[in-house]
């Protein structure tokens, strides 16, 4: 695959279309690029979203993780709202070292059925690894 099906305003557009509720309180999950087979989302931090202690919780870096593997998925297939997700596997590695997460995804496998990826969480700042998560995708027939 040598591009994509929608691109990255196209795909922006339809997350916030579709899926509203992500942006309730102020936008923090910020679609930053779509490629083949891969997708970068920024979680902006936020106050809401941290734990005792002041670091990001984990269910917001599982937020994170899920949502770019969508995008990256929706970005190549198209417009599908109910691709679903039937499995994600996530790896906590590190304290977050500021408020702002990267996660990098990168599909390994795009089926008609479906969809398989991974997904790499760093600080901005940083190279070193946050969590790093695997997710399956279920996609409906068309």
């Amino acid at each position: 695959m040598t591009r994509t099906i929608m691109d990255l305003a196209e795909t922006r557009a339809f997350l916030d279309r579709e899926f509203p509720q992500m942006n309730a309180g102020g936008r923090a999950f910020v679609l930053e690029d779509v490629g083949p087979l891969s997708a970068r989302m920024r979680l902006a931090g936020d106050e809401r979203f941290l734990r005792p202690g002041g670091t990001l919780s984990g269910p917001a870096m599982m937020a994170l993780a899920d949502y770019a593997l969508y995008a990256a998925i929706l970005a190549n297939i198209g417009p599908v709202a109910l691709a679903v997700t039937t499995s994600l596997t996530f790896n906590f590695l590190r304290k977050p070292a500021g408020l702002d997460l990267i996660a990098e995804t990168r599909l390994l496998k795009l089926g008609r059925r479906l969809a398989v990826g991974e997904v790499r969480i760093a600080s901005p700042d940083s190279d070193d690894l946050v969590a790093q998560a695997n997710g399956t995708y279920s996609i409906p027939p068309r």
